[in-house]
């Protein structure tokens, strides 16, 4: 708890899951279960990396919470059962150099997208938000890769990852959903 009675994460994890199955409801739990996320009360919440937070890896993570726990999380989730259909789910992180400092994180899903433009995107979103903050000046019309040399240049910005998730919905049509998102950990 802070001074004002919220709540700072300290620490947060990446994860990713997949489900399918015949009723949409179903294939989300399932989805939730192949990220290891299915026993937790989750409460979506916006796109702020705290200041001094952790990024642990998805197991310790998980150990550090109990099932029917209240859980901050920022997720993207996309769901279809059109066959053939392609879905991807990204967050996106941004981390200061200065660890003071908020970074940002950022949800992006979308439909016919691979895997590897997706979590591209959600990266770039994430560091577009924070180089704004900082007053970086870039064009937010050119491409990734240059961004990413103008935010490496200034030095400002010194980690930027994501994590996605993605899937094609079968010939069956069964509903497929796919989610990624960063957990906080108290």
């Amino acid at each position: 708890m802070n001074k004002q009675g919220g709540f700072t994460p300290k620490r947060l994890f990446l994860t990713e899951g997949v489900g399918r199955h015949r009723e949409k409801l179903a294939s989300f739990e399932l989805a939730l279960r192949d990220a290891g996320i299915e026993k937790f009360n989750l409460v979506h919440v916006s796109s702020i990396f705290p200041p001094r937070c952790e990024i642990l890896d998805r197991e310790e993570g998980l150990e550090a919470l109990h099932p029917g726990q209240i859980v901050f999380c920022v997720m993207s989730r996309a769901e279809s059962n059109e066959p053939g259909r392609r879905l991807a789910a990204s967050v996106g992180i941004a981390i200061p150099q200065d660890r003071t400092a908020h970074g940002y994180l950022s949800e992006h899903h979308q439909y016919g997208q691979l895997a590897k433009d997706a979590g591209d995107y959600a990266e770039d979103l994430a560091a577009e938000m924070l180089a704004s903050t900082l007053g970086i000046q870039f064009d937010i019309d050119s491409n990734y890769d240059e961004k990413r040399e103008i935010f490496k240049i200034d030095g400002r910005i010194v980690n930027t990852q994501n994590i996605t998730a993605y899937a094609l919905v079968d010939d069956q049509g069964r509903w497929t959903t796919v989610l990624a998102a960063a957990v906080f950990v108290d």
